[in-house]
C-alpha cells in the first residue's frame, strides 16, 4: 500500500474526505516527527512505539571492495508492535 491508497483508505474508514485524510495523515507524521527529534517517545496504545535508538560506530566492509571502513555513529528510529497488532498479525 502506498501514500495514496493509504489515504483513500482512511478516508473511506473514517468518513472523511481525501483532503482532510491527507491534513490527519500529515499531521501524525510531523508530531511524531518532531518528538522523536526532540529526543522523546511515541506510545500509541494497541498499535505500538516509536523511539529513537542510539547506534554505536563500529567497523564494517566495504563490499565491492573489501576494504575496511569506519562506519560513524548515529541515530535510528525504532518502531515495536503492541501486543494487540502483533495478535492480530498472527
Amino acid at each position: 500500500m502506498n501514500k495514496t491508497e493509504f489515504i483513500s483508505a482512511v478516508a473511506e474508514k473514517a468518513g472523511l474526505s481525501k483532503v482532510d485524510a491527507k491534513k490527519a495523515m500529515e499531521a501524525f507524521i510531523e508530531t511524531v516527527s518532531t518528538e522523536l527529534k526532540a529526543g522523546g517517545k511515541v506510545a500509541l496504545l494497541g498499535f505500538g512505539s516509536f523511539s529513537v535508538a542510539e547506534k554505536a560506530a563500529r567497523k564494517g566492509v566495504n563490499p565491492k571492495t573489501k576494504q575496511p571502513i569506519d562506519i560513524p555513529a548515529r541515530k535510528a528510529v525504532k518502531f515495536k508492535a503492541g501486543a494487540e497488532l502483533s495478535d492480530l498479525i498472527k
